[in-house]
């Protein structure tokens, strides 16, 4: 057993990561950390069986007061029988606590995105690269992207393949609105963002993913964006809404279609092109299009969670991250979307995915 500590009682946290890990036979929960007591003592009492609780800031006290010392995250990080932590905290807290996990030898599952930004990420990778253990080996370090379990986008990646051929052309559109009383907008960090693209960076890296994903079972990848970027809903600051063509690796284009303030469209769906046919997916539905007919598969929508969390309880068992985990992956899901905000706010120039 690979005994586990989730650090961080959000929404997330408590309705994915808390569930995921306790279907994963080979992992065992122990400890929970949050900044406030009374988050992580929520979270706790979620759980199936009895865990131990870590915090900064002990309830009723403010901000003023710091937890006693045996609860801090530094005593957690010291206990033998933690073998790895799960990271979902708010995108500006995460880097130095993945740095402070990996320091204390424990393996990493780290929430998307891998940074605020590519300069952060690349910082945390050379970090991690030059990190010395001793004569410990090296703790592993995954990024979760569960867009990349999910069955249905599993699937579809496997049908590109099938379906073979040259890419022709692909396009990416996601339409949503987020409502003053969504859950994750009504969370203060995201209210008021003070990392680029809000929405676009937080959600949009899904997206990226799902893309690259079904993009790689024909060798490609995605070299340049052109992109337009608008405010369509004052909240959802600092933008809510990017229009790009996009290029690959082997010179063929697309579109990229992302906003989450239209109001009266909606849905995800990524389609793929090529000369042999075409391969269409959304979240709970896959077609093949070929010289032979259509076909389509229905899927129940699943979030990938309890697929990500096995994936990484089978990395530490085998001592090696899986390439749809590797922080370089989601180094450069985070760079498309961050060259696509930066080309929207200088109207359109053409900007290079570099990772």
């Amino acid at each position: 057993m690979v005994g586990v500590a989730l650090l961080g009682a959000g929404i997330f946290a408590r309705e994915q990561h808390l569930p995921a890990i306790e279907s994963v036979p080979s992992l065992s929960l122990k400890a929970i950390y949050s900044r406030s007591e009374s988050s992580a003592n929520t979270l706790a009492s979620a759980a199936s069986n009895p865990v131990d609780v870590y915090y900064d800031v002990p309830t009723g006290t403010g901000e003023a007061k710091v937890g006693p010392e045996e609860k801090t995250l530094d005593a957690l990080l010291a206990r033998t029988d933690i073998d790895a932590v799960v990271i979902a905290l708010p995108i500006l807290a995460q880097p130095a606590v993945i740095q402070k996990a990996l320091k204390a030898g424990k393996h990493v599952l780290s929430e998307k995105p891998v940074a605020k930004d590519v300069e952060a990420a690349k910082g945390l990778i050379e970090f991690y690269a030059g990190l010395e253990q001793g004569e410990k080996k090296k703790p592993l370090w995954a990024v979760g992207e569960n867009y990349r379990y999910t069955p249905s986008l599993m699937a579809a990646a496997e049908k590109v393949k099938e379906v073979g051929g040259k890419l022709t052309t692909f396009r990416l559109n996601m339409n949503g609105w987020v409502e003053e009383e969504n859950k994750y907008f009504k969370t203060e960090w995201r209210k008021v963002p003070s990392y680029q693209g809000g929405f676009l960076l937080d959600g949009g890296v899904h997206f990226v993913a799902g893309l690259r994903l079904l993009l790689s079972s024909l060798d490609q990848d995605i070299s340049q964006v052109v992109g337009f970027s608008h405010l369509l809903e004052e909240r959802l600051l600092p933008v809510d809404t990017v229009h790009a063509v996009a290029l690959t690796s082997e010179g063929k284009s697309g579109t990229i279609s992302i906003s989450f303030g239209t109001q009266f469209k909606s849905g995800l769906e990524v389609e793929v092109v090529t000369t042999n046919g075409s391969v269409y997916w959304n979240p709970t539905e896959v077609k093949t299009k070929t010289k032979d007919g259509e076909k389509a598969e229905q899927f129940e929508r699943r979030s990938g969670v309890k697929e990500e969390m096995a994936a990484f309880a089978q990395a530490i068992e085998r001592g090696k991250t899986e390439k749809n985990q590797t922080p370089e992956e989601a180094l450069r899901d985070l760079e498309v979307v961050q060259r696509l905000l930066e080309s929207g706010e200088a109207k359109g120039a053409v900007k290079a995915i570099e990772a």
